[in-house]
Parts: structure tokens; C-alpha cells; sequence
């Protein structure tokens, strides 16, 4: 009889951890793990929902890793030098990195769905598995936020899905490139913009990617994924757009609602159109749903099966999330995180009327050092006259880092350019600032990555704005 194979996930309850331990444990492996955040006793929640599927918790300082049969399973916030790695260094268990282990699972699958790019991923793998659920594909889907169509009492943190259908959907990130590992059969590019690496390192990454898929699917507004739909010739080109009438698939008579957003799509092969009615809003999100439907027709399924589906699609936690709205104040949950993502997130604000404030927590001193002028060039073209950007230090849950660019070097910058913008370092004090401003018809976004407790810090920014009266 084969042997049960044991895996323990260093970082258990990060974003693309979560859904990975779950996919295995799902398969039938025995799965165990540690988590920072549960060492310092945060998002109980979330380890909870672990424990619940059978998966057994321990504290990150080498106890779990007690056997060389163990494949021990590492994430890329966890440092080579914490006692589980050299537990395991020190016993002969394997090591791999999270995406080796991903694209071990994904390369075998029939059917494999790559969606990649620097922004909109995890949207675009959302719609792509409920457009495939609906259709009766049983998908099996990675995703790093959690799905809300998917979500149940029982399934509070539903970022993946097992299916049997043999098609297997994944976001694949190119930050730390391994992007290169996989070998999809469909592979979605939606945009190229600066975030971990460098242009010119993110343009060879992405070539490669769509090069090695049998169709890829290609956003012709983005000038850099333009530039690539010209060299990708040895592969089927699925293009789409809301600008370009050239492209496959066409956006037209797009019309915006604060939550919503609609559009007719054309496809040129058929002829076809449809009206698309999104319960997410943004143009971004009409580019979303553009990927998400040229990816079901590779599939196999027919235009009007996608866009029905697409109508029931309630979007992704943390994806311009609405916490609530009281005396004409509302809060939105925001994962923006990069340029890309923020001026989308401020351009589906700026679409109506109202002043917006806006806390973000860098993820990282590392991002900061990377995109300092273009955060900067961001906020600074994004952000309008009596908007306001507050900004605490960036997100830190240990081990060493160089501090060289911080949130206060953002804010001088963003400040000279002629926009309103404060360093405030403790994010507690920020809470405090934003109820000082905050006046009818104003949105607060709370935005940042890598922080489960944003969500927290927005609930509990809406709790003290009904107190405040």
C-alpha cells in the first residue's frame, strides 16, 4: 500500500499557504504547520478553521518537524534561519518552497489554468472558478483571497477548491519568479507593471510564461503585455480589450455604478455580443471579467454560459470590499498594494463624486525601497485636491530588515508633489486621525497586503464611527 505522504507548512496561515495546505490536506495527506501569527496569538480565526479539517498546529520553533519522512513546506515570509527549517535541515526532512510544491500539483493536472500578472490575479481566478463551478467543471482552484461566492459557514476562508473535473486554476506570481515552474495549458496575462522586480526581469519572465502555453490569453491595453502579444508567435493568441476593436474579445458601452459595472461584450470569431452586468465595480474589473470569459471559451464553454455565470459573481475578500456605510461614510477594505492596484482602486472612487482618505500600510520596507517613486508618482496623479493619504510604518512580523525607504519618505514625496498626506507611524493613531476627518460623504479605504488584521482595522473603524455620534 502507498505510503501517506506528511506535510508541514512553515507559515501555514498566509494567503497562498492557507489554500495550499487545504488542497493537500483534501488529497489525503497528513498536513500540520506553524504560523507566526499564532504565535503571537493573532487571527485565531483563521487557525481555528485549520485545526477544524484535521490539520495539527505548533509553535514555530521546531517541534512540528520530528521526522525525515516529512516534506517540510516553506513560504516566502518565512526566513531560512527559523527552528523548523533547521529542524528539518538537522534531520534530513525535504525542504520545498511553496510554489515548487504548487506547481508539482498544477503541471499534472489534464487541464491547467495559469492566470498571471501584477495585478488582478486573484479577481480573474475567482471569476474563472465560479464561471467553471457553474458551468459544472468542479474545478480544483488556488486562489490567494478568499472567494466570496464560495463561502459558507462551514468554509469561512474559501481561497481554494477541490474539484474532480481535471482543471486546475492557480494564480502564479512572478515577485520572487517562480512564475517559471509552471507549464500551463492556458495562461492569462493581464498587465506588467513595476512591483518586486525590475521591467526588464518581469518582461523575460513573462514571454517565457505565454510561451509555453498552448493559448494565451493577452490584455491588449497594457502596453508592456502588447509589446509581448507581438513575440508570442508560437502560441494561439487569445486577445481582448476594452479599447482595442482589433482584439477577440471587445468591451464596449461600458457604463460605471458605485458597485457595479456593465458592458456589452463582442466576440469576434462569432460575431456574438452580450450584455455582461458585474456586481464588482471598476473598468479593471470589466478587464477582469474579459480574461475570465476568453479563458472559459478555451475551455470549451460558449459565450453566453460565461456571461451568465459572471452575473452571479459576488467578488473576493479584501477586493474593494465594502466594511459598511453609516451617515454617509463608507468604508472599503482594499488589497492595493502596488501603483497598479491603488490607481485602480482610486480611479473606481473617483468615477463619483466625494472626498476620499486613504490609509495605506506598506507590506514592506523591501517593496518601499523598489517602488518608492513610483508610490509616490502614484498617489501624486491619483490622489485629487482635498483627498487625504495617511500612511503608519509598514507591515513588520519580524526577523531583520533594511529600513533605508520608509512611510514617511512616501508621505514627502506624495506632500511636494502638492497632495495631502501624513506620516502617522502607529497605526492605532491613524484610526484616531481618520474619525478627526472623516465628514459626510467621505470613503475611507483601508488598503495594504500581507495583514489579516487590516480587515479587523476596518471593522472596528466602522464600529467607532456609529459610536461616534
Amino acid at each position: 500500500m502507498k505510503e501517506t505522504k506528511s506535510y508541514f507548512f512553515c507559515g501555514i496561515g498566509g494567503s497562498g499557504m492557507l489554500p495550499l495546505a487545504c488542497i493537500v490536506k483534501a488529497s489525503g495527506a497528513e498536513v500540520a504547520g506553524s504560523d507566526r501569527s499564532l504565535d503571537q496569538g493573532r487571527i485565531a480565526d483563521k487557525f481555528s478553521f485549520l485545526k477544524e479539517r484535521g490539520i495539527h498546529l505548533f509553535p514555530q520553533d521546531g517541534s512540528g518537524v520530528a521526522s525525515p519522512n516529512q516534506i517540510v513546506v516553506t513560504s516566502a515570509a518565512v526566513e531560512n534561519t527559523i527552528p523548523d527549517v533547521e529542524a528539518a535541515r538537522r534531520i534530513g526532512a525535504k525542504l520545498v518552497s511553496r510554489p515548487q510544491l504548487l506547481a508539482e500539483l498544477f503541471n499534472a493536472a489534464s487541464t491547467s489554468i495559469a492566470v498571471g500578472g501584477t495585478s488582478g490575479k486573484s479577481t480573474v481566478t475567482g471569476m474563472i472558478a465560479w464561471i467553471l463551478h457553474q458551468a459544472g467543471r468542479d474545478p480544483t482552484v488556488m486562489n490567494g483571497a478568499v472567494m466570496k461566492n464560495f463561502v459558507t459557514p462551514d468554509q469561512p476562508f474559501a481561497s481554494a477548491l477541490v474539484g474532480q473535473g481535471g482543471i486546475f486554476v492557480s494564480e502564479v506570481d512572478e515577485s520572487d519568479g517562480s512564475i517559471a515552474l509552471y507549464e500551463p495549458n492556458i495562461a492569462i496575462l493581464n498587465n506588467i507593471t513595476l512591483d518586486h522586480k525590475s521591467l526588464d526581469e518581469l518582461r523575460a519572465l513573462f514571454l517565457d510564461f505565454i510561451g509555453k502555453a498552448e493559448t494565451a490569453i493577452l490584455n491588449l491595453d497594457d502596453e508592456e503585455v502588447r509589446t509581448l502579444a507581438a513575440r508570442g508567435e508560437r502560441v494561439r493568441l487569445v486577445t481582448f480589450s476594452l479599447l482595442d476593436e482589433a482584439a477577440d474579445l471587445v468591451a464596449r458601452n461600458i457604463v460605471e455604478e458605485p458597485l457595479a459595472i456593465s458592458f456589452t461584450v463582442f466576440e469576434r470569431a462569432t460575431g456574438d455580443t452580450f450584455r455582461v452586468r458585474l456586481q464588482v465595480p471598476g473598468r479593471h474589473n470589466a478587464t477582469n471579467a474579459l480574461a475570465a470569459i476568453a479563458s472559459a471559451r478555451a475551455c470549451g464553454l460558449d459565450l453566453a454560459t460565461a456571461v451568465e455565470a459572471l452575473a452571479g459573481f459576488n467578488g473576493l475578500r479584501r477586493r474593494f470590499e465594502v466594511v459598511g456605510t453609516y451617515r454617509d461614510i463608507s468604508i472599503v477594505d482594499d488589497f492595493g498594494h502596488n501603483p497598479d492596484k491603488i490607481a485602480a482602486t482610486l480611479a473606481t472612487l473617483h468615477a463619483f463624486p466625494g472626498r476620499v482618505l486613504v490609509m495605506f500600510q506598506p507590506h514592506g520596507y523591501g517593496p518601499l525601497r523598489v517602488m518608492k517613486q513610483q508610490l509616490v508618482d502614484c498617489f501624486a496623479h491619483n490622489l485629487e485636491a482635498d483627498d487625504i493619504l495617511i500612511m503608519p510604518d509598514p507591515a513588520y512580523f519580524g526577523g531583520t530588515v533594511e529600513r533605508s525607504v520608509t512611510s514617511g519618505d512616501i508621505v514627502d514625496g506624495v506632500r511636494a508633489a502638492g497632495r495631502n498626506a501624513e506620516h502617522i507611524a502607529d497605526r492605532a493613531d491613524c484610526a484616531t486621525r481618520l474619525m478627526m476627518l472623516a465628514r459626510p460623504g467621505d470613503r475611507i479605504v483601508i488598503m495594504g497586503a500581507r495583514d489579516d488584521t487590516l480587515s479587523t482595522f476596518a471593522a472596528d473603524l466602522l464600529k467607532r464611527l456609529r459610536n461616534r455620534a
